[in-house]
Order: C-alpha cells, then structure tokens, then sequence
C-alpha cells in the first residue's frame, strides 16, 4: 500500500490506496506532476453527462441504438457461454 502527502497552505490530507490503484495512477502521472495535481486534473474533468450537450438528437440516437445493438451482441455472446 501507497501513501502520498502533500503539504501546503490549505492543509494536507493522507490517503491510501492499494498497489494495484498505486500502478494506474502512476502510469496517469506526466512527467514531473505531482499525485496531487494528477488528483487535482482527473477530478477536474466534466462530468460525463455533460457529454450530451456534444450531441444533436440525432446524433445521440445513433449512438444510443449502436450501444444497445452492442450490449444485445454481448449478452447473446455470455448466454451462449453459459449454456453448453
């Protein structure tokens, strides 16, 4: 297990997070960021439904139907696996 401080004006928080979430966040981590800032940048991103304002209802259509075709494809695909 990992712990990472960061000491500054606002005050510091310690948390720990296990090897396997240590290994993926480093990987996220540029060059010369710090956990905090990488913390700070992946908590920044817009919320996915915010996603939605991208697309015309048309277009959202689409790509809802491309989904659900996908996910009955995988669903087909287990139960097949399932039952010999």
């Amino acid at each position: 297990m990992y712990v990472d401080m960061y000491a500054e004006s606002m005050g510091t928080r310690t948390i720990a997070v296990s090897d396997d979430v240590y290994d993926r966040l480093r990987a996220l981590k540029g060059e010369g960021e710090s956990f905090t800032e990488l913390l700070d940048r992946l908590a920044s991103r817009p919320p996915l439904a915010e996603l939605a304002t991208l697309f015309s209802p048309a277009e959202a259509a689409v790509l809802r139907r491309s989904v659900q075709e996908g996910r009955a494809r995988s669903r087909t695909r287990r139960e097949k696996m399932v039952r010999p």
